[in-house]
């Protein structure tokens, strides 16, 4: 992928085997987030959740990607995984098919997201699950958060780009 591809050229993989293209999500705001299902961080679904509801009907879109790439702390099925998050707090955000963030089996959607907002020190790996990029109503990454941001903390950024 180069620099100047756009994050809308990009399909990501859906659990039941197809791909969605990211076209669709054209004029939305994004919260694109790594997670896994036994995770210290696996709690933030519920905040995630919180956050899709009161600003979905705004423009925001939370897309979920399930990751087992950090202590094997998604190991399940994509069924058990999206039966999991739904069960346990309620997503209601699309997830999609487990993918790679790093390494050499990177989804594409990752490199681009790397590229675009590299971590602490111009770092491009990811260091955790729930390590969360947002994304303009243009396509544009603004901003990438560590694994401990809570997601109530970023409301204030969706609100600014949902203005």
């Amino acid at each position: 992928m180069t620099a100047t591809s756009s994050l809308y050229d990009l399909s990501c993989p859906l659990p039941a085997g197809d791909s969605l293209p990211l076209e669709g999500y054209r004029g939305k705001v994004l919260l694109i987030v790594n997670t896994a299902s036994k995770c210290g961080f696996t709690p933030q679904f519920a905040g995630l959740e919180d956050l899709y509801q009161q600003y979905h009907d705004q423009g925001l879109e939370i897309l979920g990607f399930p990751c087992n790439q950090f202590a094997n702390q998604d190991p399940g099925s994509n069924e058990q995984i999206n039966e999991f998050c739904q069960l346990n707090y309620g997503v209601s955000f699309p997830m999609f098919a487990k993918i790679e963030v790093n390494g050499r089996g990177t989804a594409p959607l990752y490199q681009h997201l790397k590229q675009q907002a590299p971590g602490a020190l111009g770092t491009t790996g990811i260091k955790w699950n729930f390590t969360k990029f947002l994304v303009d109503r243009e396509g544009t990454v603004v901003k990438r958060f560590p694994p401990q941001t809570k997601p109530k903390h970023i409301a204030g950024e969706i609100e600014a780009l949902l203005a």
